[in-house]
């Protein structure tokens, strides 16, 4: 509980630096996810307990270390491309939850509990799914 005064500390929550798992490789533009049960980053996939964290700001090679390299992303807004047939998305579903296919699409389902959320459909027009991440 404070007394006085505090000068706290904050980040204004755009750009963050993410550790990279060992050997991953993640490119600038693409989806970059944090795998629940290391803590580290790697590139969008297909998968479960995965946690969407930005947009990769520069392509990095992680090195034989997890953590020793680290990648720029940036959170917001980003355009993914749209999965078709049953998982295609469409202004009809602003509002819901995209899932991650890979590192540059989305879907609309979770793929039968085989997908992670990317986080919620913002936005669907001739560029791509906007997802908020």
């Amino acid at each position: 509980m404070l007394t006085k005064d505090r000068n706290t500390p904050h980040r204004e929550g755009v750009f963050t630096s993410e550790p990279l798992t060992a050997g991953a490789q993640v490119y600038a533009g693409g989806l970059v996810v944090s795998d629940s049960a290391t803590g580290f980053s790697k590139a969008g996939a297909t998968g479960t307990g995965l946690v969407a964290r930005g947009v990769a700001q520069e392509t990095v090679v992680g090195s034989a270390v997890d953590g020793d390299v680290r990648v720029t992303v940036r959170r917001g807004w980003h355009s993914f491309d749209n999965s078709a047939g049953a998982d295609e998305i469409t202004r009809m579903h602003l509002g819901q939850t995209a899932y991650i296919v890979d590192d540059e699409t989305v879907a609309l389902t979770d793929g039968t509990a085989t997908r992670s959320a990317a986080g919620e459909i913002v936005d669907v027009d001739s560029d791509g799914v906007w997802i908020d991440i």
